[in-house]
């Protein structure tokens, strides 16, 4: 007797969704890789985002500190001084000196005067003094001489300071130096820098007014 056997069947070309493991493994691991990458992305993200907002945040600005220019506090009263008159000439280069003189004297600042601001002027307190048109002093025999700034200054130390007079200008100009403030010549630098703009020099001047 023949068995009859049924054909076998073709199998499904296609397979139900329950029936995809193939493609669904590698979504599900991508998705999850993608998930884990940006939980870590976000952190490092907002770190470098800190790290460049300090890098491009300005430095806090520091006070600046006072320059060696400024002129310290000091007192405003009206210095003392005598202010005899001057011939035409005289007055003239004075005055030209005094519209030239510096607005401080190292750290000291400029104070008014009680007579003739058109010859006299003052700085600091204790005040350094500036007197033009005072009579040419006495240069002894073997004197004390500063070539500044190439003005030539005759020094003398007295009981009340140090007193410096030019001995190379045509009209002499006295810078007297009290005792409470720092003894040495450097006080004539700036308003000898005034004196060569402003003061004829001598033709003849002492020999021991030579160098820089």
């Amino acid at each position: 007797m023949a068995r009859s056997t049924r054909p076998s069947q073709p199998e499904a070309a296609t397979t139900g969704p329950a029936d995809r493991p193939t493609g669904a493994g590698p979504d599900r691991t991508t998705r999850q890789a993608a998930l884990w990458a940006t939980v870590v992305a976000l952190p490092l993200t907002a770190l470098v985002a800190v790290l460049v907002f300090g890098q491009l945040s300005p430095d806090p600005v520091a006070k600046p500190a006072p320059t060696p220019t400024s002129a310290a506090p000091q007192a405003s009263t009206p210095v003392q001084m005598a202010a005899p008159a001057l011939a035409e000439r005289p007055a003239t280069v004075c005055r030209a000196l005094l519209s030239r003189l510096p607005a401080t004297l190292r750290s000291l600042g400029q104070r008014p005067v009680t007579a003739g601001p058109e010859q006299n002027a003052a700085y600091g307190d204790p005040a350094i003094t500036l007197a033009c048109g005072v009579a040419p002093p006495a240069v002894p025999d073997v004197p004390d001489l500063w070539m500044v700034n190439n003005v030539c200054w005759l020094t003398e130390h007295r009981d009340g300071g140090l007193v410096l007079t030019t001995v190379d200008r045509e009209v002499p100009v006295r810078l007297s130096v009290p005792a409470g403030q720092e003894q040495t010549v450097q006080w004539a630098a700036p308003v000898s820098e005034s004196l060569v703009a402003s003061v004829p020099s001598l033709p003849q001047i002492p020999s021991g007014c030579t160098g820089g």
